[in-house]
């Protein structure tokens, strides 16, 4: 399989980059700062551009079997659109070049599903982030992709341990914070599994 990898700097972009090189996938890290990817791969293959760019994204989906979002937000606790703009390029390119598989790095609280009172608050102060994943992945549902949504708890950089519980309904019974490593692993393993097609997951420790 030939993916490419949006958002591939960041802590979860670059661990499916190096994940997907160790399982026999073909890599494109699409990048806009490429001296930030320490890695070199022979099935491996960078692209620097802006997701903000609509003809550099279309550009770059040519040829590929499937798409992976690890996009982030600049403006962190702000309202923003940034998510939902640059997933609105992704979802285009992939029509224009007939590419139909997607697996989109959202966040827990997009269906305000984390419970109690902790998960109240942390959904209130996450508010316009999760409000931009929101409407980025309504784009994506909308449009006839294949797609797989993964909604990790808090993320940690603690290392990858290949466990972690999942949830298509909600999020995991007693939710704590999960690995970079480990949402990248779910990412990886979701790419080639169809029980993922058409879902959304929420994924914790």
């Amino acid at each position: 399989m030939r993916i490419i990898v949006f958002g591939a700097t960041g802590g979860v972009g670059q661990s499916v980059v190096k994940q997907a090189l160790e399982m026999g996938f073909e890599v494109t890290a699409f990048v806009r700062t490429p001296s930030k990817l320490d890695l070199v791969h022979e099935q491996l293959s960078i692209i620097q551009g802006d997701a903000f760019n609509k003809e550099e994204v279309f550009a770059a989906i040519a040829g590929h079997d499937a798409v992976v979002s690890c996009l982030g937000s600049s403006q962190g606790m702000k309202k923003s659109t940034e998510l939902e703009e640059m997933t609105k390029n992704i979802v285009s390119g992939m029509q224009a070049h007939n590419v139909k598989r997607i697996v989109y790095t959202a966040s827990a609280g997009i269906n305000k599903e984390i419970p109690g009172i902790s998960g109240k608050l942390a959904m209130k102060m996450l508010k316009n982030a999760l409000t931009d994943h929101r409407n980025a992945v309504n784009y994506i549902e909308a449009h006839g992709l294949n797609f797989t949504i993964v909604r990790p708890m808090g993320l940690t950089n603690d290392d990858l341990t290949g466990k972690y519980r999942e949830s298509k309904v909600s999020v995991p019974d007693k939710p704590r914070s999960i690995s970079r490593t480990d949402v990248a692993h779910f990412i990886v393993k979701a790419l080639n599994d169809k029980q993922y097609e058409n879902s959304s997951v929420g994924i914790a420790n």
